[in-house]
């Protein structure tokens, strides 16, 4: 065990050490690198202050309190929200008025000016960048959100690091104990033979998977950008200093380390380097290692693909891996419903995810940092009769304005002309219309976007699992145009919706008949009502059902012997639908109205949370 240890890390130690001690082996067959594992681990564990370890406790005696329905979460970069990590304390009463608990901070630590995808190329995994504050900063941030029973997550990139890394500067000078912590190559044959099965990530503005260094006559394996190395996790000095790394961070108050890039850890040669076995192996291994020294932390894994094939990265019950994994197709695929106003696509992506056990923890959001990829079930959309190529033609077109009666606006990242591929960025509020209607002063049209806003977002919060804001969405901030004028960002349209939080419109939030006000306040009811019913419970049971109507959505949830019904309306005429023969009035829960059953009209982007109780519930599951 290393160092002499006592109490609650003894137990957990010894509870994982067999498995630990195995994994490891298999992988790296190295005693001497795993004593030095294990001694470290417990000297992170000594130095991990005494309220972390307090709140480790209470966690591990209840392992789902994260699975409640009061946890709401919301993402912004900390220039952009409030200056910096300073400001972000400053702002904590804010997020409490928007009934956030989960405040996940985008990238902070340190990265090259100009070379930094958005903070995703670290140079320093234990530095702050110098112009969002310093590490103490963040202790003491973290330790106010723990006073305001707030979580707080940061992005753990683990698959790479930049160029401007101590050890990729010591691995440019030719350094051979370096370089092996990276893949170097002296000529391009191993390289060409990695092409013939790798995909690439950025076709149009990063080609292919390595990068040339002239300086040292090599190669280097550069999956991202040319400025972001991979990292060769074969070498078992990487794992170690990286779960080092990991720790560090963790004592710095963090309570959800989200993974990114999670696929691609582990690079084979002959493979498409993408969800090979030994990732999992690494993944669960840093679940050991997290439940060790820090058991109140979360792992939260970015995994780009659909719900079933992203399953696997939760582990097993007995073996779990990921607590939490982004839900990202169905967010697709909701935007594709708003596009073509035909909900059975999504209908059958929820279904799946409902079919999974419900240990499985998804966050759902509409909008995020990133940009959207179409990656859809093409498979089931070509039997109701669209294209791959056509239609995702189509969805650009539609959210860029063209087509499709749309009022979104928005612009297009990584457009490929030969392979018709494309990803789209731009703000929920700005893709429902808010932009297009405020820049045309059209009252009527305004009142149709908030609609549709705030019905997505309504439904978003009756999918199983937890909701994430994007900040900014809370009032209904819409695109920034004014990133094409910074060199720095005028090349990547995802800087469209990374704009600054204007906290001269959050000022408005407190009149009613503004935009930002009548969002705000909507939300705030959504929000409420979650909180206080338990049928948003994430272990609660969940399914779909036929409306009549491909433009309405039917979710049912049922917990502890009440019933929830959702009906939401992705068409911007009204819809009528019959929800049942029998004769049962309802409680609509967000205008608080009495509904009966039969004949039920929706209006255009409108939507419901009709509560019954217990009995009756057979039809429902039809």
């Amino acid at each position: 065990m290393g160092r002499k240890a006592k109490g609650p890390y003894k137990k957990r130690f010894e509870k994982h050490f067999e498995e630990l001690r195995w994994l490891y082996m298999e992988l790296y067959d190295n005693g001497s690198m795993f004593a030095e594992l294990c001694n470290r681990m417990a000297e992170f564990y000594e130095e991990r202050g005494e309220e972390l370890k307090k709140l480790d406790i209470e966690r591990e005696k209840q392992p789902d309190w994260y699975k409640k329905n009061d946890m709401l979460g919301m993402m912004f970069y900390i220039d952009n929200f409030a200056g910096n990590l300073k400001g972000v304390e400053s702002r904590l009463d804010y997020l409490e008025k928007c009934n956030v608990n989960y405040i996940h901070l985008m990238p902070f630590l340190d990265t090259p000016k100009g070379r930094s995808d958005g903070g995703y190329a670290v140079s320093d995994f234990r530095k702050v960048q110098e112009k969002l504050g310093t590490m103490e900063d963040l202790e003491e941030l973290t330790a106010s959100c723990h006073q305001k029973n707030m979580n707080v997550c940061m992005d753990f990139v683990m698959n790479h690091t930049s160029e401007d890394h101590e050890w990729a500067k010591k691995a440019r000078r030719g350094d051979g104990e370096y370089m092996s912590r990276y893949f170097f190559f002296n000529n391009r044959q191993i390289p060409d033979e990695y092409e013939k099965t790798v995909p690439q990530v950025f076709p149009t503005t990063a080609p292919g998977n390595f990068t040339w260094l002239p300086e040292i006559d090599h190669y280097v394996m550069t999956s991202f950008y040319p400025y972001q190395w991979d990292l060769n996790y074969k070498n078992p000095r990487v794992f170690n200093e990286m779960m080092y790394n990991f720790l560090y961070l963790a004592n710095r108050g963090i309570d959800i380390i989200r993974i990114d890039a999670v696929p691609y850890i582990w690079k084979e040669l002959g493979t498409q380097c993408r969800n090979l076995k030994q990732v999992h192996t690494i993944v669960r291994m840093m679940r050991m290692i997290s439940e060790i020294v820090c058991p109140g932390i979360l792992l939260l894994g970015e995994v780009v693909m659909e719900p079933e094939k992203v399953a696997p990265y939760f582990g097993t019950v007995d073996k779990p891996e990921c607590h939490m994994l982004y839900n990202v197709t169905t967010m697709a695929t909701t935007w594709h419903t708003v596009a073509t106003r035909d909900v059975r696509l999504l209908k059958r992506q929820l279904d799946i995810v409902n079919h999974l056990p419900k240990e499985y923890v998804f966050l759902n959001y509409l909008r995020c940092h990133d940009d959207i990829g179409w990656g859809l079930d093409y498979a089931t959309l070509q039997a109701d009769g669209f294209g791959e190529r056509s239609h995702k033609q189509y969805l650009n077109d539609y959210f860029q304005g063209y087509a499709g009666n749309s009022t979104s606006r928005g612009e297009l990242y990584n457009a490929d002309p030969v392979t018709g591929d494309a990803r789209f960025c731009g703000t929920t509020a700005s893709m429902c219309g808010i932009e297009k209607a405020g820049f045309e002063q059209n009252e009527e049209a305004m009142e149709r976007a908030i609609c549709l806003d705030v019905m997505l977002h309504a439904y978003m919060f009756m999918q199983s699992g937890i909701p994430v804001l994007y900040g900014g969405d809370e009032i209904g901030q819409v695109n920034d145009y004014t990133y094409k004028e910074d060199p720095d960002k005028a090349q990547d349209s995802r800087y469209i919706h990374r704009g600054p939080m204007n906290w001269q419109l959050v000022e408005k939030i407190v009149d009613e008949r503004s935009v930002e006000g009548r969002i705000f306040r909507q939300l705030g009811r959504l929000e409420q009502i979650r909180k206080s019913e338990k049928i948003f419970m994430t272990d609660a049971d969940a399914w779909t059902f036929e409306t009549g109507e491909n433009s309405v959505l039917g979710i049912g949830r049922y917990y502890e012997g009440k019933t929830l019904l959702g009906l939401f309306n992705f068409s911007e005429y009204d819809k009528a639908i019959e929800l049942s023969e029998k004769e049962e009035s309802y409680i609509e829960l967000f205008s608080g109205k009495t509904v009966k059953a039969g004949r039920i009209e929706i209006p255009a982007y409108g939507f419901y949370y009709l509560k019954k109780y217990k009995g009756n519930e057979d039809f429902l599951r039809r």
